[in-house]
């Protein structure tokens, strides 16, 4: 298993390889899911998901105002292929092009509050604002 070195961008903390429970207590969903967590949680409440077999982040360390942000930012983005608009993987390639990004860069756990913004904007310029007569979501 390769050795993840993950730095806080927040405090500069290293962050640590801990089970979801440490975050969610009794909450969790599943209490052993691995996340990187900041050294400083919770006064730091800095911390991402990692894949459950290569325990790899699934994108880099976020307070929980960016957390939201990418919430909404998947939210917006799903809505695409979820509409049947396009097929997940034609999303993603849309979204590739339009933010002018790789592949590997193009995930939206990797992303900022700006480029979060951006996913926001761009896939919402597919559907009218809410309440318009004669279309459900």
């Amino acid at each position: 298993m390769k050795r993840v070195n993950l730095k806080c961008p927040y405090c500069g903390s290293q962050a640590l390889l801990r089970p979801a429970s440490v975050i969610y207590g009794k909450r969790a969903a599943e209490p052993a899911a691995p996340y990187y967590v900041c050294a400083h949680y919770p006064a730091c409440d800095s911390y991402v998901a990692a894949h459950k077999g290569s325990r790899l982040p699934m994108g880099t360390l976020a307070n929980a105002e960016l957390r939201h942000k990418r919430i909404q930012a998947h939210a917006a983005f799903n809505r695409l292929w979820e509409s049947g608009l396009m097929s997940k993987r034609q999303a993603y390639l849309w979204l590739q092009a339009k933010l002018g990004l790789p592949e590997q860069e193009a995930h939206i756990g990797k992303f900022s509050m700006f480029r979060c913004e951006q996913v926001i904007q761009l896939c919402g310029s597919f559907f009218p604002p809410a309440g318009t007569p004669g279309f459900e979501t």
